[in-house]
């Protein structure tokens, strides 16, 4: 075995990649030439270049390039990364001077609406994206039951995380609705898994990071799709009001069918932005025109109910009943129905228009971390408004999460709770705005720094962390069994380098 932490900065390898390797059987094609875009991700703050790139056609290809790395050794330098948009912060998807394999390349199998076991479900490949994945399921008058806000990812990425979204809290992550994969394991070897068949690798890949193997396919659980969302925004002027009534609309038998909070900052013109919008409308215009959201910290609640045009009535009935039990400032719902594509594609329009303005490919410091129900109050009280004062850098989200919706054999790590939240701090760094990076990161620091001295056992979603002590925090009682899985599926740890959780050992 040869296994050991990385524990420090990987530096980039100048090594061309061997002779051998160029030579490979391969349906798809490896190149050296186009590896400048493999060599960043979407958070823009680290760079390192691969030395090869595949772009596979088949899973063969996959396997071929992973069994020929496991065969030179752990005297090779070479690794793998898998890829799908990049949409990782801190160099996740990077394999300096080893192979990125681009996985949007990969196109079987083809995309596949079945009744497995009477339940709807589709066969895709791990590199397809999630919109596509909407697109396909719609023609059949169905959906995914959980998504994440952003659907311009791929499958694979998603589910080697956990994919979270407003709808988590009834639906759990996307790793909840997967009844089975093909996995690429760390020796090559191509499986096919679900709960009752190599079940193990099936929890282990599931939220597992990439450290297990690569998804080359996966059947992802279905639902009829509804045609319309209601969706609606309301506003607090206080946390712990939001925070209740969250609480009390997750725990609910009949319920939103999206909830999340986020947070304004120092933001004015708040409502004017809303009045202004062609979608939001105020319920009431001329109460509206009477708050004042200057200057002020809100926090506001968004929330939709799914549904059909002939069941309208019914729906305003049910969404009436349930706002009735809410204590939102009266004056400031604004709401709005649209498709149920436009809604779910919603944050696509935002990045059309942000890389319209060169404000996309930009560096994104973003910080996600998982509070227990417990102490949510203490960590909102304690950095909205102080250690964070300004919010326009960046949207800050809240999502509730119930414990009993997530598979705890999976990798994927949340707080011991059974309501909790993911706070999102999205941040943007332009370099217009000088110094904006430095800041971002420092006020990450100092949220990470108030959650250890406060004891809020909180956890990193989309972790990022480089020592060994730090990896073993994150993973609690469940390191063992992570590192156990790894030595089985990935002895020489030549899978997702750029996690930084284990090191090819270079004797």
């Amino acid at each position: 075995m040869v296994l050991a932490l990385r524990s420090i900065t990987m530096t980039t390898s100048n090594t061309a990649p061997p002779s051998s390797l160029e030579a490979l059987d391969l349906k798809g094609h490896l190149t050296v030439h186009d590896i400048s875009q493999c060599a960043t991700d979407f958070g823009n703050l680290r760079h390192l270049p691969p030395s090869a790139v595949l772009h596979p056609a088949a899973v063969s290809d996959i396997s071929a390039v992973i069994k020929h790395v496991f065969r030179l050794g752990p005297r090779s330098e070479l690794t793998v990364a898998a890829r799908g948009r990049g949409h990782s912060l801190h160099g996740q998807a990077q394999a300096p001077g080893g192979v990125v394999v681009r996985m949007e390349s990969l196109r079987a199998p083809e995309m596949r609406v079945l009744a497995a076991g009477g339940l709807p479900c589709i066969d895709v490949s791990g590199g397809e994206l999630w919109i596509d994945v909407l697109m396909e399921s719609l023609k059949h008058g169905l959906a995914p039951k959980s998504w994440t806000d952003y659907l311009h990812l791929t499958v694979g990425g998603t589910l080697s995380n956990a994919g979270i979204s407003g709808q988590a809290f009834r639906n759990g992550p996307q790793i909840s609705n997967v009844r089975e994969m093909e996995i690429v394991t760390g020796k090559g070897e191509v499986v096919n898994c679900s709960t009752e068949v190599h079940a193990d690798l099936f929890y282990a890949v599931l939220g597992g990071l990439g450290q297990f193997g690569i998804i080359t396919r996966a059947r992802i659980d279905l639902e009829p799709a509804p045609k319309m969302v209601k969706w609606m925004r309301v506003l607090y002027s206080d946390f712990s009001s939001l925070a209740q009534d969250q609480e009390l609309l997750v725990s609910a038998e009949k319920t939103f069918d999206y909830i999340e909070g986020f947070v304004i900052i120092n933001k004015t013109g708040l409502l004017n932005h809303w009045r202004s919008s062609s979608s939001f409308k105020p319920k009431n215009p001329v109460q509206a025109d009477s708050f004042d959201s200057d200057g002020k910290t809100l926090f506001c609640l968004e929330i939709a109910k799914y549904f059909n045009p002939e069941e309208t009535d019914t729906m305003n009935k049910e969404v009436e009943s349930l706002l009735c039990k809410l204590s939102y400032i009266p004056s400031t719902l604004f709401e709005t129905e649209v498709s149920y594509l436009e809604f779910l594609d919603r944050v696509h329009v935002s990045e059309l228009k942000l890389r319209s303005i060169g404000l996309w490919e930009v560096p994104h410091p973003w910080l996600n971390l998982l509070i227990p129900r417990t102490r949510i109050c203490d960590f909102a009280a304690g950095v909205f408004g102080k250690i964070v004062s300004d919010s326009n850098d960046g949207p800050i989200l809240l999502y509730p999460a119930s414990k009993s919706k997530w598979d705890n054999r999976t990798s994927a790590v949340i707080p011991d709770e059974e309501v909790f939240y993911l706070v999102a701090f999205l941040s943007s760094a332009p370099a217009s705005d000088a110094g904006s990076l430095e800041l971002a990161l420092r006020k990450n620091d100092r949220i990470l720094e108030f959650c250890w001295k406060e004891g809020i056992q909180m956890k990193q979603y989309l972790p990022h962390y480089t020592r060994l002590d730090e990896w073993k925090a994150h993973f609690g009682a469940g390191w063992e069994k992570f590192e156990h899985r790894k030595r089985i599926y990935d002895p020489l740890a030549i899978l997702a380098p750029g996690q930084r959780i284990f090191h090819k050992d270079m004797h």
